[in-house]
């Protein structure tokens, strides 16, 4: 990504086609946590900071680029929200699957007995109301 022998939208397109498609792969089954949303966003960060390189200031010294700077240079492309669409769609899909389909069934499944003792893990179901509080949508779990 350092190389200067590739130009800038050619990277960008590997970037698109490769990388984010290898770390994102079955991203619809993650439970995020804000630790893992902040790995992931240290790690975009990262790349496109080797994409776009460094930048001058108005005197002449050089300095790696800031956030807000890489994000206007993207349009506001963030990881964690693409995962965040790909969940949504996901449970969209399974919403729409008839009740005897075993991904629907899972979905309303209420697992029985007791959780360990400590701090309870978030599942999957409970990030994905959480993501949808946020968006304002209310009931829909009647809409099937």
């Amino acid at each position: 990504m350092k190389s200067r022998a590739l130009h800038r939208s050619l990277k960008l397109k590997i970037y698109a086609t490769l990388i984010r498609p290898a770390v994102t792969y079955r991203c619809e089954a993650w439970t995020l946590t804000r630790r893992n949303e902040q790995k992931l966003r240290i790690f975009e960060q990262k790349i496109l900071r080797k994409i776009f390189g460094p930048v001058q200031d108005e005197n002449g010294i050089c300095r790696i680029r800031k956030n807000h700077e890489l994000n206007e240079l993207m349009g506001n492309a963030d990881k964690v929200r693409f995962i965040k669409s790909r969940r949504m769609a996901w449970l969209g899909h399974v919403m729409r699957m008839n009740g005897g389909r075993m991904p629907r069934r899972i979905l309303g499944w209420k697992p029985m007995g007791r959780r360990i003792r400590g701090r309870p893990r978030k599942r999957w179901i409970e990030d994905v109301e959480e993501d949808i509080q946020t968006m304002g949508i209310r009931g829909w779990r009647k809409l099937s």
